[in-house]
C-alpha cells in the first residue's frame, strides 16, 4: 500500500508545470536546435552567396595582380592583415547572423516564447566536478551519444545516393573554368546539405516528441503530492473555517446595527448602505452597514421592519460602497451629498427624531 502511495501515477498539475517552466524544466531537443541553426546558416549563405563570391573573386584578383609592386614592410603587412580580417568578417557575418537567429528561434519555440528567470540564476551545484562526472558517465548521458552515432550512420546511408550522384558529375572528367567549378561546388553543397537537413528534421521531430514524453513522465506526481499542493493552494481548512466564522460574526454584528441607522441609501436593489449620524457624538456620518445583492436585500428588509427611511441614490450608493468602510466615517468628498440625504430624512421624519430627542 505504501509503495502504491509513493508511485508517480498522477498527471502534473498546472501549478507544477508552471513552476517547472520557470526553472527551465521543459521539453527541449538538441536536434531541433541543430536543425534551426543549420537552416539559418544555409539561409544566410544562400541570401548572400553571390555577393560573397563576387567580393572574394575581386579581392583575390586585386591581391594577386599587385603582388609585384607591393613593398614588404611592417606597415603594409599590418594594413593587409587588417583588410583580410575585415574581409573575413564580411564573408562570415551573414552565416553567423543566420545561425544565431536560428538558435534563438529554436529556443524561443521550445520555451513557448516565455522567459525562465529561475533558470538564469547561478547554481553552484552545477560547478561540482564530481556531480559533473557522474552526469557525464551516467546512462542518461550515454543514451544521446548512442543516438548520435546511430543518427550519423543513418544520415550517411540515406545521403550516399546524393553523394554518389555528385561524384558522377562529368566535371570530374574534363577541364573546367574556376567559375564553373565554384558553381558546381555551391550546387553540390546545397543539395547535400538540404538532404541532410530534411533527414535531421524528421529525427528532430521524433526526438522532440520523446523529450516531451520524458519530461512529462519526470514531472508526474504521487497522490500525496497532489493532495499537498491542493491544500497549499486552497489554504488550510482550519484557517478557512476560522475565517468563515469571523465573517459570519462580523456580518451578524453589522446587521444588528442596521436598526440604529438614520437612513438606508440603495442602488436600488444591488447595493444598500446604512448611515447613522449623531451631531453630539460624531464628527461626521458613519456607515453602520453595507451590502451587495443578498446582503443588500437583508439590510433593506431590516430597515423596512424598523421603519427606517430608504432612499434611492445610485451614484452615492456606489461611491460609498466602493470607498466607505463599515464602522468608518463617510468619505470627505461625499459629505455634501450625504448632508443632503440626511436633511431630506430629517425634514420628512422630523416628528420621529423630535420624539427620540425628548426621550433622550
Amino acid at each position: 500500500m505504501s509503495n502504491q502511495a509513493g508511485e508517480r501515477t498522477e498527471a502534473p498539475t498546472p501549478r507544477k508545470l508552471e513552476e517547472a517552466h520557470k526553472r527551465g524544466q521543459f521539453a527541449r531537443s538538441a536536434e531541433v536546435q541543430t536543425v534551426f541553426v543549420m537552416f539559418g546558416g544555409l539561409g544566410g549563405l544562400l541570401f548572400s552567396g553571390a555577393e560573397l563570391w563576387s567580393y572574394l573573386a575581386s579581392s583575390v584578383a586585386s591581391t594577386m595582380g599587385h603582388l609585384h609592386d607591393v613593398p614588404l614592410s611592417a606597415a603594409v603587412l599590418q594594413s593587409h592583415s587588417a583588410a583580410g580580417v575585415l574581409g573575413l568578417a564580411r564573408c562570415l557575418w551573414p552565416v553567423a547572423a543566420g545561425t544565431m537567429l536560428g538558435g534563438l528561434l529554436a529556443g524561443a519555440i521550445q520555451s513557448r516564447f516565455t522567459t525562465c528567470p529561475e533558470a538564469l540564476a547561478i547554481n553552484f551545484e552545477r560547478l561540482n566536478p564530481v556531480a559533473g562526472l557522474q552526469r557525464l558517465f551516467s546512462m542518461r548521458s550515454a543514451m544521446p551519444a548512442g543516438v548520435a552515432l546511430v543518427k550519423l550512420a543513418f544520415i550517411l546511408l540515406l545521403t550516399w545516393s546524393t553523394v554518389r550522384e555528385v561524384l558522377g558529375d562529368p566535371i570530374f572528367n574534363q577541364a573546367v573554368g574556376v567559375g564553373r567549378l565554384a558553381a558546381f561546388l555551391g550546387e553540390a553543397t546545397v543539395k547535400i546539405v538540404l538532404h541532410i537537413l530534411m533527414l535531421l528534421a524528421v529525427i528532430a521531430a521524433a526526438d522532440y516528441g520523446y523529450q516531451c514524453w520524458r519530461t512529462y513522465r519526470d514531472m508526474m506526481m504521487t497522490k500525496e503530492e497532489v493532495k499537498e499542493e491542493a491544500k497549499n493552494s486552497e489554504g488550510n481548512p482550519q484557517i478557512k473555517s476560522a475565517r468563515r466564522r469571523l465573517l459570519r460574526r462580523s456580518k451578524k454584528k453589522m446587521l444588528n446595527d442596521v436598526p440604529l441607522a438614520d437612513v438606508v441609501v440603495t442602488n436600488p436593489t444591488h447595493i444598500a448602505i446604512a448611515l447613522k449620524y449623531d451631531r453630539k457624538t460624531m464628527r461626521a456620518p458613519k456607515i453602520v452597514a453595507k451590502g451587495i445583492r443578498l446582503n443588500a436585500q437583508q439590510i433593506r428588509e431590516i430597515a423596512q421592519k424598523h421603519q427606517i427611511p430608504i432612499l434611492e441614490n445610485k451614484p452615492l450608493a456606489r461611491l460609498m460602497f466602493k470607498y466607505g468602510k463599515v464602522g468608518g466615517e463617510v468619505p470627505a468628498q461625499l459629505y455634501a451629498a450625504v448632508a443632503e440625504v440626511l436633511a431630506w430624512v430629517y425634514r420628512n421624519n422630523r416628528y420621529r427624531y423630535y420624539a427620540e430627542a425628548n426621550r433622550a
